[in-house]
């Protein structure tokens, strides 16, 4: 009996101890796979994904879903192997994800920049399809300034001393004349707001002799309306296009969508030049999961989508937010638009 026994033991003994391997070794490699989608004409915790105030909003209909990728890390090896044989997510070394010479926080935060800047570039892109005109935009005003409580993000800088200024170049120009100490009057526009004048008391740059504003500013479309983009932050600039689709689609008559569940991806430049993105074969599966069946794909990246089983989405090739509203319109009515 007890050689029955001592047997069975030396025979479990391996199963057990694989077992125990299973759940409690981690390796290092990260599972990537699809992840949720958002309709960027729909809402989010009661608020509009993207929020438009001070303009005339038309009702849209059908969908606009900008598409994610999961990632889950600090996986066991038994959860490794889990998703490996799923075969919808796809394991990649951790090092890939997750730069060893930068802490995770690093990594956030640069995530959080780029989705951010995305969100910017979006509305330019916008408001540029839409042929608004230019002016000296402010981007950004620094928090320990001179011009904190005076400029906001989104100001446009009609002219300075009662010089108009019509370009970045001008602006620029103009404060290269200027001393540290010296109070210069900023005529603006503001955003839903009446125009304004600022004096500014300029400050000192470290490197440079002339006067500091304390602003970064650039040449962009500017409206009189806001756009609030009301997503917390998913993961980098890919959400871009599909941001600006849903400014286009609520400021123009007709929906660009014809009424169709439409997903995709790709970053977006400030004029409207559309950029490749990772991840675009879990974000087709996550479109065709929720329903799509029409799907934007970067041109960039339409090699590697065409290996995903269609399973009844039709993949459309854009290369600007141009392409991409003539694709969705040509099919609409029936026409053949640019496919991967």
């Amino acid at each position: 009996m007890n050689r029955r026994i001592s047997t069975l033991v030396v025979a479990l003994a391996p199963i057990l101890i694989f077992g125990m391997l299973l759940t409690v070794v981690t390796v290092p490699y990260v599972a990537l796979g699809p992840g949720p989608t958002f309709d960027t004409l729909g809402e989010v915790d009661g608020k509009d994904v993207v929020a438009i105030e001070g303009a005339d909003v038309h009702k849209t209909s059908g969908h606009l879903n900008m598409t994610t990728v999961s990632q889950r890390d600090g996986l066991t090896l038994g959860q490794a192997l889990i998703f490996w044989a799923s075969g919808r997510d796809q394991l990649v070394p951790r090092e890939l994800v997750y730069p060893p010479d930068k802490t995770r926080e690093e990594i956030n935060e640069a995530n959080t920049k780029d989705f951010r800047q995305s969100e910017d570039s979006a509305e330019y892109a916008a408001l540029q399809y839409l042929k608004y005109p230019m002016a000296v935009t402010v981007e950004s005003v620094d928090e320990k300034g001179p011009s904190k409580d005076k400029l906001q993000a989104g100001d446009a800088i009609d002219g300075v001393n009662n010089i108009p200024v019509a370009s970045l170049e001008q602006f620029q120009e103009f404060l290269k004349g200027t001393k540290p100490g010296e109070v210069i009057t900023v005529d603006y526009r503001r955003k839903n707001a009446p125009m304004g004048t600022a004096e500014i008391t300029l400050g000192a740059h470290p490197e440079r002799e002339q006067g500091m504003l304390g602003v970064n500013v650039l040449d962009a479309p500017w409206a009189p309306f806001t756009i609030d983009f009301n997503l917390a932050n998913i993961g980098g600039p890919s959400a871009g296009l599909m941001f600006s689709l849903a400014v286009v689609d609520k400021l123009t008559t007709g929906d660009i969508n014809g009424g169709k569940f439409v997903a995709g991806t790709g970053t977006i430049s400030g004029d409207g030049k559309v950029g490749s993105i990772g991840g675009i074969t879990h974000k087709i599966v996550a479109a065709q999961d929720a329903g799509a069946t029409v799907f934007l794909v970067p041109a960039d990246n339409c090699a590697e989508a065409t290996t995903v089983d269609d399973d009844g989405i039709e993949l459309l090739k854009v290369d600007t937010l141009e392409t991409a509203i003539d694709g969705l319109r040509t099919l609409s009515a029936g026409g053949e638009p640019p496919r991967c």
